[in-house]
């Protein structure tokens, strides 16, 4: 039994290495020097461009109104759109987004560094955006230069909504209407799309949806998703990068939203009457995910119009903004095998940072809360431990009568723990079961918006990525950069040695040996972790001390 422990043991540790291995964080480049954008205040100021009416959106289920048909444009004009929350610049160059940039989220923990890009276009790409009707997705609207009612758009906190409104006529003589409803106070836009047929003939065609990016090659990344979803019957389907790169993607079903996600950012979007059709997901020779919905064949009739509403969605994969979204969204945040775990604790943690507004002092809470329920379990832990230093005795007599008879030594061992009444996996348990709530918390911290940059005290200024005191030139074995004195792991394995050392000494030798070298495995292995992370184990290990101590003072 108790090599089957050290087995066990062994084989835990050596796949949370090669796990730590496999998704430390990635180098970082230093970002380029630019001084950082200032919010925007004021009101909304449309242009008033000569030939164009400035529209409202069309109210739910009408169409939008005809607009006067202006003339071609002939080269590409940019349209920037700033509001408290972020700065957006759209192209008439197909009515897509060439940029989006959050202003409450920036590329590194420093404040003066850039605003978060989410919109990454490749050298191939067509554009963030691409709504079309035609035959094949793309083939009207991802190359017409439209025509736009505004050159720039300004909301200040108390302005009102307003509308970017872009006009087209295609080849085929299709009129093309994008509508972009702006809020000064929330992430999602609203968009209506109209296409129109002022022929006399019938156009038969489909309506395909597409949103395009190319990863950031830069990204910090732990254990999170990178890649493009969608919900599919209700359920959320996630398709990585890589797979993307082998071949592509094609789904059908009901379709709720498509999206693509990384760490800790989400661009999504979604029709407001989400029905049947086909999702396709493939990658680009520039690297760049596409996405793309495409809603069954319809029928454009002369003087017909077919209209649609999406709601459009840039920002952070934060929960309570997307639940209130109310489009399921929030599904698109999953944590894995560990969701059911993860998501309490997160919750737990966001109310906790409530009222003390600091995660750091918050995980500590969490994990005097996890300590408490843990409490009757580790009690009786350490008692089993304790009593099984009272047989070792015994125990090693046993050892020595059937040393050349493994298989009666074994029974006379467990004949043994069943006439004391102990298990002698009672000392491991506790920490077995931690473990999915160790899983939980490492997935919150790698992809949760709320820690991201999320300050401590001192020099740990970003609760997400591992704590590193000064910053060394030269490279430190196991560690990945930047490289620096990580004081919250040291003391870590510390407090493991000082555990350690109280707690009672297997009686078979090896084991022995072997549990003396775990601080240092710990040591390395958290070494590359969250420091939220190791702050969660250092503050449990403390408690664990002194609940030992505790412990082992009564049974004395």
């Amino acid at each position: 039994m108790e090599k089957r422990t050290i087995i066990a043991f062994v084989l835990s540790f050596l796949i949370l290495l090669i796990w730590s291995y496999m998704y430390a964080p990635k180098k970082q480049q230093p970002p380029p020097k630019v001084q950082p954008e200032k919010p925007a205040t004021g009101v909304a100021r449309p242009a008033e461009t000569p030939g164009v009416q400035v529209e409202p959106l069309a109210e739910a289920g009408k169409p939008a109104p005809s607009a006067l048909t202006p003339a071609p444009e002939s080269k590409e004009k940019l349209v920037t759109v700033e509001t408290p929350l972020y700065k957006a610049v759209f192209s008439n160059a197909g009515a897509t987004l060439k940029s989006f940039k959050l202003k409450k989220y920036h590329v590194t923990a420093d404040p003066n560094s850039p605003f978060v890009e989410l919109v990454h276009p490749g050298q191939d790409s067509r554009g963030f955006l691409d709504i079309s009707f035609g035959t094949r997705p793309g083939q009207n609207g991802s190359k017409i230069l439209y025509h736009t009612n505004a050159d720039s758009l300004v909301l200040g906190p108390d302005s009102k909504p307003q509308d970017v409104v872009f006009t087209a006529t295609t080849d085929e003589g299709v009129s093309i209407k994008k509508a972009f409803r702006i809020y000064p106070d929330k992430y999602p836009i609203e968009l209506f799309v109209s296409f129109s047929n002022p022929t006399e003939k019938n156009m038969e065609g489909t309506l395909s949806v597409s949103i395009e990016n190319i990863p950031a090659s830069k990204t910090k990344r732990y254990y999170s998703f990178t890649g493009l979803s969608l919900l599919l019957n209700g359920k959320l389907k996630e398709v990585k990068q890589k797979k993307l790169k082998k071949e592509q993607k094609a789904f059908s079903g009901h379709i709720g939203w498509i999206a693509y996600e990384e760490s800790y950012f989400i661009t999504a979007l979604i029709p407001d009457n989400p029905g049947e059709g086909v999702f396709s997901g493939r990658s680009l020779p520039s690297g760049d995910l596409v996405a793309t919905y495409t809603a069954p064949p319809i029928s454009l009739k002369p003087q017909g119009e077919l209209s649609s509403r999406f709601t459009l969605y840039l920002g952070p994969r934060d929960l309570t903004i997307l639940k209130q979204l109310g489009k399921k969204l929030d599904l698109a945040i999953n944590f894995g095998w560990t969701d059911i775990i993860a998501k309490p604790l997160l919750y737990v943690l966001r109310f906790f940072n409530q009222y003390i507004h600091n995660y750091g002092v918050s995980i500590i809470l969490l994990t005097v809360l996890i300590k408490i329920l843990f409490w009757p379990l580790t009690h009786k832990s350490y008692k089993s431990m304790k009593e099984m230093q009272k047989l070792q005795p015994l125990m090693a007599k046993i050892r020595e009568k059937y040393k050349n008879n493994k298989e009666q030594m074994n029974k006379e061992l467990m004949g043994l723990y069943k006439t004391y009444k102990i298990n002698p996996m009672g000392g491991c348990l506790p920490m077995i079961i931690q473990i999915p709530v160790f899983f939980a918390l490492y997935r919150i911290l790698g992809g949760s918006i709320e820690l991201r940059h999320a300050p401590f005290v001192l020099w740990i200024n970003d609760l997400s990525a591992p704590d590193r005191l000064f910053h060394f030139p030269f490279k430190i074995p196991f560690m990945s950069p930047p490289y620096g004195i990580p004081v919250l792991t040291l003391l870590m394995g510390l407090s493991m040695y000082i555990q350690q050392k109280m707690t009672p000494t297997p009686g078979d030798p090896t084991q022995a040996k072997f549990m003396m070298f775990l601080p240092i495995i710990f040591t390395v292995m958290f070494i590359n972790f969250p420091s939220g992370l190791v702050l969660y184990w250092l503050v449990n290990n403390i408690l664990s001390i002194g609940q030992q101590y505790r412990i082992v003072k009564r049974l004395s």
